[in-house]
């Protein structure tokens, strides 16, 4: 028995909809669209105020389109996904290394070794590196050791946390005090600043020139999300939110980085481990993407009539034939087909109309799997043009 389960290995998700359970049973009809309930109020200026108090819609600039994060993704990152889903849930895989735990990453904290391969010493990081913008974007082993992951990085000779660790490092008062000065170093060199033991952060002054610098500097988002990790693991889950919500913001809102909205979309948000949260920001970000039908981080949407277009679907989708139509349902059937032909348009249920909505002019690529309803109807498809139907809610509902 001590064999087959020392075997036993967790079945890692296959899809992108395994690894992501924000929205669990969330849908449409029961989270709100525009209620913003992140927990964060946007701050509004007085003269802000009373201009949107008097129609004015503020600024109304088109978002920049020569950066690649402005073309929408089509398609969520199933290698993201996985990555953040394994962090989320401790690595169930994870297998314990048969070295013995030398706790190298709190010893580093605690300045009794440098890191491999510099050989500098983290209270001379810590109070000579502040400001030296240069040395912080170009030095690319430090990082690993300031924030220590469960996981392999790019320095090799940098070591992952183990659990025993992780416990020790959250009990030493040391460990932690030079830990949240490297969190605070490192926001400085993106231009911002810690405001508080809750970890709230926001622009530090000299956030203009650090921000450009940030856009145009993409590997620094990989670093952010290894930052984020570490938060997480050594005791500071809280700290992501706020940090996370300022990104979305800058990025969303004020444009000031349009070039990482897809990673705080794809990567940030989803360091956060309760899925709460997650549903709260993504709300957020969602009300101000644009174009709004490309986001792809909400919830599974429910489409008015779903159930009826599954119960009209024939044995071709469901396995299951439709029952034969009544005399009078096929006397009905043929007077509708003859008259939609004479006027060169068809008609067509609600629940179909808004199955074809993807309805082109060269074929039925939207309406593939339709029931009865459709039955003769191939013919005359063609002459639709931009015709649509009334549905029960008096709105035209395009095909």
């Amino acid at each position: 028995m001590g064999n087959l389960l020392g075997s036993w290995r967790f079945k890692e998700p296959s899809t992108v909809e395994e690894c992501d359970s924000t929205w669990g049973s969330d849908s449409e009809s029961d989270e709100p669209v525009a209620e913003d309930d992140s927990g964060v109020s946007e701050t509004v200026s007085p003269a802000e105020s009373d201009r949107r108090a008097a129609g004015d819609p503020g600024d109304t600039s088109p978002q920049l389109t020569d950066s690649p994060e402005s073309v929408p993704k089509m398609k969520r990152s199933f290698y993201a996904a996985r990555d953040l889903y394994k962090y989320r849930h401790s690595y169930p895989n994870f297998k314990k290394s048969r070295q013995p735990n030398e706790y190298r990453n709190l010893r580093f904290y605690l300045n009794k070794i440098p890191l491999v391969p510099d050989g500098i010493y983290i209270e001379e990081i810590l109070t000579k590196w502040r400001g030296d913008y240069d040395k912080l974007e170009h030095n690319h082993t430090y990082i690993q050791w300031l924030f220590p992951l469960r996981e392999q990085g790019l320095n090799f000779y940098a070591h992952e946390l183990t659990q025993d660790e992780i416990k020790e490092f959250q009990t030493t008062r040391e460990a932690k005090r030079r830990f949240l000065a490297a969190y605070s170093l490192m926001l400085d060199f993106y231009g911002l600043k810690l405001l508080d033991k809750s970890g709230n952060v926001a622009r530090a002054p000299n956030w203009q020139e650090r921000f450009q610098h940030l856009n145009e500097s993409q590997h620094n988002y990989l670093r952010i999300t290894r930052i984020l990790k570490s938060l997480g693991e050594l005791g500071y889950e809280a700290f992501k939110a706020p940090l996370v919500r300022l990104f979305l913001e800058e990025s969303l809102c004020h444009n000031t980085l349009p070039n990482m909205q897809h990673s705080v979309l794809e990567y940030y948000v989803f360091t956060i481990r309760l899925p709460a949260t997650r549903r709260r920001l993504l709300r957020y970000a969602r009300q101000h993407y644009r174009p709004a039908h490309a986001f792809l981080w909400g919830p599974p949407t429910k489409r008015r009539g779903a159930a009826g277009i599954a119960g009209s679907m024939g044995a071709g989708s469901s396995g299951i034939r439709a029952p034969a139509p009544t005399p009078e349902q096929q006397r009905r059937g043929e007077e509708s087909t003859t008259s939609t032909s004479a006027s060169s348009g068809i008609f067509v249920s609600s629940h179909d109309a808004v199955a074809c909505q993807d309805l082109t002019a060269g074929g039925l690529k939207g309406c593939a799997g339709l029931g009865s309803n459709m039955v003769g109807l191939e013919g005359t498809l063609m002459m639709v043009g931009a015709r649509g139907e009334r549905n029960e809610c008096n709105e035209l509902v395009p095909l």
